[in-house]
Order: C-alpha cells, then sequence, then structure tokens
C-alpha cells in the first residue's frame, strides 16, 4: 500500500531520517573513562601503608641489656586533601598492596652468648673428631676381624688337607699292609703246602730206607753165624783213600761251638753201617771223647753226611768205623 504523507493545517508532515549513533559510542566511551578515572583516584587517596609489625626472640639467660631500639622512622607528611568527588553508584573493595620495609640492623651479640656459642662449637668439633676416631677404630677392627677370619679359614683349610692326606695316607697303610697279609697268607699257605710235600717226600724217603736197613739187618742176622775174624779181615782191607773221603766229608757237615783248645786233644769213635748206596743205616758210639757236646755234634756230622763216599770201584764197606780227635775239626 503506498505511502500517504499527513498533513497538518494543510501542510504536509514527513517521518523525521534516524538520528548517527556515533555520538552516543564517544559520551558512553567518556563517561566510563571518567568512571575508571573516579575509581583509580578515589582508591589511591583512601589506601593506608600497612602497620609492619616486627618480633625479637631473645635467650632468657641473656643477663647483658638489649640494645636500644632504632629511632622511629619520621612520619611521612600527610598527602593534602583531595576535592570530594562523587561516589560512584558501584564501587569495589580495594585491597592492601604491600610495601616493602627496611629490616632493622640485628644487634651484637653479647659476649656470654659469643662464648656459649664457642663452647658449642668446640663441642661439634670434639665430637666430629671423637665420631672419626671411632669410625677409625671400627675400620680398624674390622680389618683386624677379615685378617683373623682368613687367617683361620687359612688354618682350617690348611688341618682339611692334612686330615685328608692322613686319611689318604692310613687308607694306602691299609691297603699295603691287607696286600701284604694275603702275601704273607698265600706265602704260609705255599710254606705250609710246601712242608706238606716234603713231609709226605721225607716219609716216602724215610719208608724206603727203613725198608732198605730192614732188608740189610736180616742179612747181616742171617751172616752173623760167621766168625768175628771176617769181620775184622774186611774192616782191615779197607784202604786209606776211602776212609780219608769219608772222614773229610763227615768234617765239612760237622759243627761244633764250643773251644777245641782242650789238652790231650779228646777223641770220639764211632761206627756207621751203610746201604751198597751209601746212605747211612746207624751210627753206633764206640768210644766217647768225654765231651758230650762235641760227641753229639760229631754225631750230627755224620748223620748229615749220608749218603757217604764209595770207593773207587763203586763199591762201599758194609761196616766203617769214624775217629775224630778235637784238633781234627781245626
Amino acid at each position: 500500500m503506498p505511502m500517504t504523507p499527513l498533513t497538518t493545517a494543510g501542510v504536509a508532515y514527513r517521518v523525521p531520517p534516524e538520528p548517527s549513533r556515533w555520538p552516543s559510542i564517544a559520551l558512553a566511551a567518556a563517561v566510563h573513562a571518567g568512571l575508571l578515572a573516579f575509581l583509580f583516584i578515589g582508591v589511591d587517596w583512601q589506601n593506608t601503608a600497612p602497620v609492619a609489625v616486627e618480633a625479637e626472640v631473645w635467650d632468657m639467660q641473656t643477663q647483658a641489656a638489649a640494645p636500644p631500639p632504632p629511632p622511629p622512622e619520621a612520619a611521612a607528611p600527610a598527602e593534602p586533601p583531595r576535592p570530594a568527588i562523587a561516589p560512584p553508584v558501584a564501587r569495589p573493595v580495594a585491597r592492601p598492596v604491600a610495601r616493602p620495609i627496611d629490616e632493622p640492623v640485628a644487634p651484637k651479640p653479647p659476649d656470654i652468648v659469643l662464648a656459649r656459642e664457642k663452647r658449642q662449637a668446640d663441642q661439634r668439633k670434639l665430637q666430629d673428631e671423637q665420631r672419626q676416631q671411632r669410625q677409625q677404630e671400627k675400620k680398624a677392627e674390622d680389618a683386624q676381624r677379615a685378617k683373623d677370619e682368613k687367617a683361620q679359614k687359612k688354618a682350617e683349610q690348611k688341618a682339611q688337607e692334612l686330615a685328608d692326606k692322613q686319611l689318604a695316607d692310613k687308607k694306602l697303610a691299609d691297603k699295603q699292609l691287607a696286600g701284604k697279609k694275603l702275601a704273607d697268607k698265600k706265602l704260609a699257605d705255599k710254606l705250609k703246602a710246601d712242608k706238606l710235600a716234603k713231609a709226605k717226600s721225607d716219609a716216602a724217603e724215610q719208608a724206603t730206607l727203613d725198608k732198605a736197613r730192614a732188608d740189610e739187618m736180616r742179612r747181616i742176622m742171617a751172616g752173623a753165624g760167621t766168625s768175628g775174624e771176617a769181620a775184622k779181615s774186611t774192616a782191615s782191607r779197607i784202604d786209606a783213600g776211602y776212609q780219608a773221603s769219608i772222614v773229610s766229608k763227615i768234617k765239612s757237615t760237622t759243627s761244633y761251638a764250643g773251644s777245641v783248645e782242650v789238652p790231650g786233644n779228646p777223641k770220639v769213635v764211632f761206627t756207621v753201617e751203610e746201604l751198597p748206596t751209601g746212605e747211612i743205616i746207624s751210627v753206633r758210639l764206640v768210644r766217647s771223647s768225654g765231651i758230650a757236646a762235641f760227641d753229639e755234634a760229631v754225631e750230627r756230622g755224620i748223620n748229615k753226611a749220608s749218603p757217604l763216599p764209595k770207593k773207587k770201584d763203586g763199591t762201599v764197606a758194609r761196616t766203617v768205623e769214624v775217629a775224630f780227635s778235637m784238633k781234627d775239626l781245626n
């Protein structure tokens, strides 16, 4: 619908144009700037310096008088009053701003305090020295203990080695002893067996000799009817060489422990009967020397000399008379 202008008293009316917004913005900005300036000035004017509180702690045992307090600082000149400004509608609460305060010069401690501090320092120094000395003593004790333990361990090791060696030596000795006992037992068994074998052999040989002697005795007894002249003639026919060989052999088997330096040169005579092989059948004492030990020694030598030597033709005399003087054994 087309706009038609209003008319008043016959004059046409038009709507005025909308005013510009920039003047309003500038006015609002100016008002806010003034408000901020007022707040800043008002807060700075009403802010007061905080009261500084100082406290000094003194030892109750201190007898010296405390130094006089420093003179109070001159009061700052009061600021001139500022013109009153109408307070704004809303005012924020201002916070106090801390200002640095000059620290007072520390008073010089009295002499008793210095003496006590020196005494305490000396005590601390003495305690440090004692602590260091104890540490050194502990180190020395630890070193000595370690040394003793090492020596003890070495001694125990040496003792163990000695015990092991002794045990090994004992085992070796026991083994050697057991071997020696076994060897001795084997040797004893062998000797016993040899002895038994020799005994059997000797018994068999003795049986053979006994039989031969018995046969010879029967033969001799059978010819006993002959006269003694025949025996004498037979004995006289023994040659000197055959007799000397018999005496020489008997002398080599005769051992007399007594002294032969006896006055009179005692003489012993034996009659020996032998087999055709030269084996001795019997030994009979015909005349004693008067010394029994000498007679027995010669008799043992005769028995050991069996079989006796033969003649040059290989025959033997059935009966041989053997005479021995004590000096013949020299």
